[in-house]
């Protein structure tokens, strides 16, 4: 992965770039996610005027044909589906959220917008979660910084694009194994054993199905 600080201009001149980058700036800024055909995890790290996850597919148009978001509260997926031109059951959005999309075709998602007022936080719930390390939050650059950090989770696992597996660090008594690099913008599981909200109270991560 590789972090950038660009503007939108620069984006523009940047785009084939292979990775997932961060690229805030005191306008706009921007996150690419490299999709494969399959299951990609991504994220929407910017105010981008998203509204529901229809909003996101009309940006994308046949790029996809399923966006999934983590119901924490019953532990499961769920997902909105292209029904030949609109999307069921539809979801609202907000940054700092996680999402899963089946991509039809390899291409570059990207979070471009407005840099957060207020950078994203979580209410953990006794479980698996998904979380997305905050843009401020460069210093997290291991699963074990975040594990460590955090102190109420045993697991962090991220989405392997290309064979289609989770990946997870696991805590080992004071460590984590296997550890693997963590940047600003990516999408995490975590398995929390007791309730808590990280790193604060002033953005969570709330997904509800929208009433159109």
């Amino acid at each position: 992965m590789k972090k950038f600080i660009l503007p939108l201009l620069v984006l523009l001149l940047v785009g084939s770039l292979f990775a997932v980058e961060s690229a805030p700036s005191e306008v706009v800024g921007y996150v690419k996610y490299e999709c494969v055909t399959g299951l990609n995890l991504v994220a929407l790290p910017m105010v981008q005027g998203y509204t529901y996850a229809s909003d996101i597919a009309t940006a994308y148009p046949g790029m996809f044909d399923a966006i999934s978001y983590w119901d924490a509260d019953n532990q499961v997926w769920a997902a909105a589906v292209d029904l030949g031109g609109f999307w069921d059951p539809d979801f609202e959005v907000i940054p700092g959220n996680g999402l899963w999309i089946n991509a039809l075709t390899p291409f570059s998602f990207y979070s471009i917008g407005d840099m957060p007022a207020v950078n994203a936080s979580y209410n953990l719930v006794n479980g698996l979660n998904m979380i997305m390390i905050p843009l401020n939050r460069s210093d997290l650059a291991l699963a074990g910084d975040l594990g460590m950090e955090m102190g109420n989770i045993d697991a962090i696992s991220y989405w392997d694009n290309a064979s289609q597996v989770w990946a997870a660090a696991v805590d080992l008594g004071g460590f984590w194994d296997p550890d693997f690099a963590t940047s600003i913008g990516m999408p995490l599981w975590v398995n929390a054993f007791t309730p808590g909200t990280w790193p604060s109270r002033n953005a969570p991560n709330v997904l509800k199905k929208a009433n159109k």
